[in-house]
């Protein structure tokens, strides 16, 4: 099992023994005291990935024993009770029946996939179970595997809508496996307000992975079948890849993630609104990190009670995101378009 390292803490926030503030942030003041003695939103993921093959009873027992250590989240990877002329289920079957007893157990969100049976219907599924073990969002992936997925009898059928959710710590987008090859999908969810994107997957997809993270600026975690883990920071760098590391055929990643670490660009907030803020604000919020080559810049809160996200708002900085919006419709404009 993974433990943060020094250099990762500098991305991450430490471990979190208590709830993640909501989130809302915008809605929020700067100062907060929902998360004491630790800055920022942290949240606690962990990643449990495996090999094909394990029964339902040494699932559970891997997610019992995580849950147990304490949890936010924890993710498992793709259809991981397997998918095959067997393994269709429905939201009231064995694996989520099993899995969501657990999340209430340890009062955690979890991210169970599985091969769902819906009617006549078939997808391949990332299923949000929440702290009191109730179904609080199903995802269809978007891309099955035409290949494999859509030639089984009967076909997985593609899903039909991007699905983010709000839990008690942040917004939670969802992905699976072949998705991370269309970026339009990857862009609703940045859309959507997704602040950490879970990625279930048969495979790790590594730069295909990281490209998204650079592109939207949220966190991206995977938990996949090789077992791995890649985890992803909020301008694409790689903070953390485990292969195989608890026992044979298992994977076991935990880290801690700050979301309310914000991305900028220096058009705009350079130097006056980024300087002011520091100046005003220096024992609450400090820059993190500087891309001089992608011209962004990261802060992040210092000191518990405080929201790096809304002091920034506060001082007029516009995050990255939504600077490439706005700039695409004024851009749309001096193309004489009216509406975009």
């Amino acid at each position: 099992m993974t433990e943060i390292t020094p250099p990762q803490m500098l991305a991450m926030s430490a471990l979190a023994s208590g709830l993640g503030a909501r989130a809302d942030a915008a809605a929020k003041p700067a100062t907060t005291d929902e998360s004491p003695g630790h800055a920022g939103r942290p949240v606690r993921a962990v990643s449990i990935g495996f090999k094909p093959g394990l029964t339902l009873e040494k699932i559970a027992g891997l997610v019992d024993g995580e849950g147990a250590l304490g949890a936010d989240i924890i993710v498992l990877p793709e259809t991981c009770c397997g998918q095959n002329e067997k393994s269709q289920e429905t939201l009231d079957g064995p694996t989520i029946t099993a899995i969501a007893r657990l999340a209430e157990k340890h009062r955690t969100y979890i991210v169970c996939p599985i091969d769902r049976k819906d009617g006549d219907r078939r997808f391949n599924s990332a299923v949000l179970i929440d702290r009191h073990g109730q179904v609080a969002c199903v995802y269809d992936k978007l891309y099955p595997v035409w290949q494999q997925e859509c030639v089984m009898q009967p076909p997985v059928l593609p899903g039909s809508a991007v699905k983010v959710y709000s839990t008690d710590f942040g917004r939670v987008g969802l992905a699976i496996c072949f998705d991370v090859n269309w970026s339009p999908l990857w862009q609703q969810m940045a859309n959507q307000g997704a602040e950490l994107v879970i990625w279930p997957s048969a495979y790790s997809a590594g730069r295909s992975l990281q490209a998204q993270a650079t592109q939207f600026n949220y966190y991206i975690m995977s938990a996949t079948q090789v077992p791995d883990c890649l985890v992803y920071d909020i301008d694409g760098e790689l903070l953390i890849h485990d292969t195989e590391n608890a026992r044979s055929g298992v994977n076991v990643t935990r880290v801690g993630l700050d979301l309310d670490r914000c991305i900028f660009h220096q058009d705009l907030n350079l130097p006056g609104k980024r300087d002011a803020l520091l100046k005003e604000h220096g024992d609450d919020v400090e820059q993190e990190k500087w891309r001089p080559m992608e011209g962004w810049f990261v802060l992040k809160a210092k000191r518990p009670g405080v929201s790096a996200r809304e002091l920034a708002r506060q001082h007029g900085l516009e995050e990255l995101r939504h600077y490439i919006n706005r700039s695409r419709m004024e851009i749309d404009k001096c193309r004489g378009w009216e509406f975009s």
